[in-house]
This record gives structure tokens, C-alpha cells and sequence, in this order.
């Protein structure tokens, strides 16, 4: 049997993980242990969603230097990398600060990722894919946003899915406006921040049933609280096991990864949420945000 195909199209970041020893010293020193891996949130689930046994096709945009380096990572990870070459701007790079409870704070500069055109997108890719997997990173910049929107149109009736990415950069672009950009989603996969901004609410009660008249499945990743999922008037809520987090980058990735392997391979709701809250459970016990080589 043929796998299931997926197209992700998105961000390729540098990470560059910081670990203090202790709080920020302002002005002065502290110690950390300081590590570079290459991430990106859409690039990370393309690898996440490979390691779970689906086929993938991935696009992005890098820095004309890093090009040979990244499309090496992507397919060492066992996905199908398509990266363009971009001869003016740097990669994408992000400073991870990451505090001794795992939880971890961004520092971004979006770099080649921004100036992603839809020439890099061939009709091909689209017409083979079962599913698109959108990054929302990418609907955050006039320009990237733009090829976004065309994928979305050129999908047709295809499913296509959007993880918002940024509860800050949402704030910035107003929730309203991202909800008509991703207009015709058939998936969201909101964090808890990126929930309440997109819902104008911090209750969970009221981001589910709002956002479950945007679109027609929404799933909540709430961290060590587990996840909710809203479709029509069904839900579901998984809760997380008992971990001791290491650093949480990926986790989110990992979770929605994993979610559509399962729903891709035919698991219904209930099966690919517990399947996801495993996987993004087990990405926060070692250190980077994509899943460690076999």
C-alpha cells in the first residue's frame, strides 16, 4: 500500500538554543550551555510527520549558503526536500531561550523565509500531495502571505491544514485578519496563547466553540494540560502524561505531526489525539525540537 503523501510548506530555521544555569543576569554574565540545530517550526513537523511513516514533500526558502546543508538535513530525516535558493537574504534564524522548567521564549528573524514566491510551489507538488500543511509563520509577512493564500486557492478541494505559529505575531496582524487569510482551512492547530487571541477569549470553553464555527476541525495543544478538539458540535479532551520536560521546542510540532500521521493513515479523532499528546509528551525529554536519529 502506497503511503499517504503530505506537502508542507513553510519555515527553515537555524535554532540557536540557550540553557541558562540560572535567571538572566542583566547587564552581566550567567552561564548556559549553548547549542545550534537546524529547526523551523513547518520543516520540523515535515520531519516529524516523516519519522511517523508518511510521505512528504517539503518547501521552503533558505539563505543561498545554507541551501546544499538544509536540503542534506531534510532528506537524511527521510523527507523530500524542494528548497530555493535565495541569493540576497540570510536563513532564517531563532535564538531559543529556554528556562529550567523547559519552558522556552523566541527571539526571530524570519530571513529567506519571508521572500518565499509561488514559482517555488510547482502545481505538481500540490496535485500529489492527499494533504497541505501550511505554516503560520508564513501569513504573517505581506509577501509570503500572498503565496499562502494562492496555495490555499490552488488547492481546490484538497484538505489543507494551518498551524498558527505565534500567539505575539497574531496580536500584531489582528486575529481577525488571519482568520479570513486562512478562510477554507479544513484543520487549525492552535496552541493555548494562539487560541485565546484567535477566539478574544481565555476561557477553553469559549475558544473551542468559537473557533469550531471558523473552521471544521480545531485542536488545542494546552502543553502538560493535554488537548481538546472541537468538530461541529463533537470534543474531545486528551490529557497529557506526567513528564519531566527537558525543553519543550518542537513539542507543538511534534503533537500536530503526529496527528495527521495518524489521521492520514485513517485513525479518527479520539486515536489521532492520543497519539499526538504521546508524541509531543516525548519531545520535550531531550534537548532541540526535532525527533533524535534512529
Amino acid at each position: 500500500m502506497t503511503a499517504p503523501r503530505a506537502l508542507l510548506i513553510g519555515d527553515v530555521m537555524v535554532d540557536i538554543s540557550a540553557f541558562p544555569e540560572g535567571p538572566i543576569a542583566v547587564g552581566s554574565d550567567r552561564r548556559a550551555r549553548i547549542v545550534s540545530r537546524p529547526g523551523g517550526s513547518a520543516s520540523t513537523q515535515a520531519v516529524w510527520l516523516a519519522r511517523f511513516g508518511i510521505s512528504v514533500d517539503f518547501v521552503g526558502r533558505v539563505g543561498a549558503a545554507d541551501h546544499a546543508a538544509e536540503t542534506e538535513h531534510l532528506r537524511r530525516a527521510g523527507v523530500e526536500p524542494h528548497l530555493s535558493a535565495d541569493p540576497r537574504l540570510d536563513p532564517g534564524r531563532l535564538i531559543v531561550i529556554v528556562d529550567p522548567g523547559g519552558e522556552r521564549s523566541f527571539l526571530t528573524d524570519r530571513g529567506a523565509n519571508d521572500a518565499i514566491e509561488a514559482a517555488d510551489i510547482p502545481d505538481a507538488l500540490i496535485a500529489r500531495a492527499d494533504h497541505v500543511h501550511l505554516s503560520g509563520y508564513s501569513f504573517f509577512a505581506p509577501a509570503s502571505r500572498a503565496v499562502m493564500v494562492d496555495v490555499m486557492r490552488r488547492a481546490g478541494a484538497r484538505p489543507v491544514s494551518v498551524d498558527p505559529g505565534s500567539g505575539e505575531f497574531l496580536r500584531e496582524v489582528g486575529a481577525a485578519n488571519f482568520v479570513a487569510w486562512t478562510a477554507g482551512a479544513a484543520m487549525l492547530f492552535p496552541n493555548a496563547e494562539e487560541a485565546s487571541v484567535l477566539a478574544g477569549s481565555a476561557d477553553p470553553e469559549a475558544q473551542g466553540d468559537r473557533l469550531s464555527k471558523l473552521y471544521p476541525l480545531v485542536v488545542i495543544k494546552r502543553g502538560a494540560a493535554g488537548c481538546e478538539a472541537w468538530r461541529g458540535s463533537e470534543r474531545w479532551r486528551i490529557a497529557a502524561p506526567k513528564v519531566e520536560a527537558l525543553d519543550t521546542t518542537g513539542a507543538g510540532d511534534a503533537f500536530a505531526a503526529a496527528f495527521l500521521a495518524a489521521h492520514l493513515k485513517g485513525a479518527g479523532v479520539e486515536e489521532s489525539l492520543r497519539l499526538a499528546v504521546a508524541a509531543g509528551s516525548a519531545a520535550t525529554e531531550f534537548l532541540g525540537g526535532r525527533p533524535l536519529p534512529t
